[in-house]
């Protein structure tokens, strides 16, 4: 059976070996050698991140998180509802309405926020790059694995053909013979 794989990969990567990619030369090679071509990619890309990456992902997570917007809208709520109270009984807060001071916050907030989104972002897309090659390698060599077995198939299915034509030709050579043995038998 690994011959018949080797087999296959050698003309595969004979017939078109010119224009066949990086990629799929390397699925050929673990088609030949009958490899395992699936990996972990997110085990992979997660060892690799840096320090600043596995940061900016956790702010993004948190910040893109129900969490994140209920703490965020409680302190909007306290910031806003301590500074009304205190202009209406103090007569001046230390951010009066229109609260210039938390909108200056916010934007800041904003401004550190949306490039950490991107980054991590960014990196969402390079990994599902990396899994969208992965997918497809696994399927490019579970289409071989399919040729492979097609052919098999019909291999064996040739054979048998053969088989029952040299067995019905000899079931004809014996009735042949028999028959002209009982004519040779009963002409005497």
């Amino acid at each position: 059976m690994d011959n018949h794989f080797r087999d296959l990969a050698n003309r595969l990567f004979k017939s078109s070996s010119a224009g066949l990619s990086e990629l799929e030369q390397n699925v050929i090679r673990h088609l030949a050698e009958r490899l395992h071509i699936s990996r972990n990619i997110n085990q992979e890309f997660d060892e690799k991140l840096t320090l600043g990456q596995r940061l900016a992902d956790r702010v993004a997570t948190f910040g893109g998180s129900w969490t994140f917007i209920v703490i965020f809208g409680f302190i909007l709520l306290v910031w806003i509802g301590l500074n009304s109270f205190i202009l209406l009984h103090r007569g001046g807060a230390f951010d009066p309405y229109p609260y210039i001071l938390l909108n200056l916050m916010l934007s800041m907030i904003a401004a550190f926020q949306a490039p950490v989104i991107m980054m991590s972002q960014n990196r969402q897309a390079t990994k599902d790059r990396l899994d969208a090659t992965n997918d497809y390698e696994v399927n490019l060599k579970a289409e071989l694995e399919i040729m492979s077995l097609h052919e098999k198939l019909d291999s064996l299915r040739e054979q048998q053909w053969r088989e029952l034509i040299e067995l019905q030709q000899e079931q004809i050579r014996l009735l042949m013979r028999l028959l002209s043995h009982r004519d040779s038998s009963t002409e005497e």
